[in-house]
């Protein structure tokens, strides 16, 4: 029942899906297809779903495609693991909100757009740049409520604050908390836009200390209070915004 809502879910948005229920019929279909993002299951028949991923990453052909486990498997191990190994970001079993898991799925599907479409800087240093933020958001998104410092996130990479901060201006000509502000926003938008839940939880989940913080960060970068915006997506897609 739940692959099924999650196809419903992913075709309201006009995302064509692929399925497979093996990770290697999996990893062949990833080759062909060359999607654009991953949803990934840790169990699955014969290879598992973290052997799937050290194929795609071994694979020049599918070693930058981003992955997302949706799984069951709620051990911290098994989340440590996943994102040692390249996840962009771990998402368990059950949803315990529909909109968030779409909301999560966008941004990463931006994120890669971004990568691809970023200068590369020097041939010597793209690769290491481009994982490097890649390492970077896939913590930051994990913890946006509550990121590291700068100082931490830097250790957390093995590189140095000049180093990371200068990465993020090459691939998004933003600083690491600028990147971040954005996401935190981005979020939020969908979130008032998806779902009923209230505006402080809201402002609370994409880290901002009070709903008047937010609200004076959200008007600051949409032109528009989180209320209005929300009534106003309402008006416009009532079916998705019952009274």
């Amino acid at each position: 029942m739940e692959l099924r809502v999650l196809i419903d879910m992913l075709s309201a948005r006009k995302w064509r899906t692929v399925v497979s229920f093996a990770g290697l019929d999996g990893f062949r279909k990833a080759q062909l297809k060359q999607p654009d993002l991953i949803l990934l299951d840790v169990r699955m028949p014969g290879l598992d779903g973290f052997g799937t991923l050290r194929r795609l990453k071994a694979d020049p052909r599918t070693q930058s495609i981003p992955v997302i486990f949706l799984t069951a498997a709620d051990d911290k191990a098994d989340r440590l693991l996943g994102l040692s190994l390249g996840a962009v970001d771990y998402i368990v079993k059950p949803f315990v909100s529909e909109e968030e898991v779409l909301a999560r799925i966008g941004i990463h599907l931006e994120l890669a757009r971004r990568l691809g479409a970023a200068p590369s800087g020097a041939p010597n240093d793209a690769a290491g740049l481009t994982g490097l933020v890649a390492a970077a958001t896939t913590l930051l998104l994990e913890n946006i409520g509550h990121p590291p410092t700068l100082e931490v996130l830097a250790r957390r990479l093995g590189t140095n604050e000049k180093r990371l901060t200068e990465a993020f201006q090459e691939a998004y000509q933003l600083t690491v908390f600028g990147w971040l502000r954005e996401q935190r926003l981005k979020l939020a938008r969908q979130l008032l836009a998806q779902t009923d839940t209230p505006i402080a939880d809201i402002a609370a989940h994409c880290g901002y200390g009070s709903a008047a913080n937010f609200a004076t960060a959200f008007k600051d970068r949409f032109e528009c209070a989180p209320r209005d915006f929300r009534r106003r997506s309402a008006a416009a897609d009532p079916e998705d915004h019952p009274a």
